[in-house]
């Protein structure tokens, strides 16, 4: 019992372990993956990210000249990041914030 009031005193007088999240944001970890981006004036339409992704989030429109990207399917595993061979696609240490629907985001040419 002793050694318990230890411990509870210890814990009355020490700082939180936790963070108020929603009044303070964290800062991320280095390496966090986060959300993608495609810069569409490199991007050439080869498909290559959406052949390679193992989750099916990115789906590419040739004709139309679109990116349809899904972050709620998305793994954040990079590889789409990793192959594309015009370095149009980006990662950011930006996670994306909790949302009550699927949203997919579109990413198009300019024309």
């Amino acid at each position: 019992m002793p050694k318990m009031l230890k411990e509870v005193i210890k814990n009355l007088l020490s700082p939180p372990a936790t963070v108020n999240y929603p009044f303070v944001k964290p800062t991320p970890v280095p390496g966090t993956r986060g959300a993608l981006n495609w810069d569409m004036s490199r991007c050439d339409q080869c498909q290559d990210c959406e052949r390679v992704c193992p989750s099916v989030a990115i789906k590419v429109y040739p004709e139309e000249k679109k990116i349809e990207y899904q972050p709620f399917k998305c793994l954040f595993c990079y590889l789409c990041i990793e192959n594309c061979m015009q370095q149009a696609i980006s990662g950011s240490d930006i996670v994306a914030e909790p949302a009550y629907t699927k949203i997919v985001k579109v990413f198009k040419t300019e024309t």
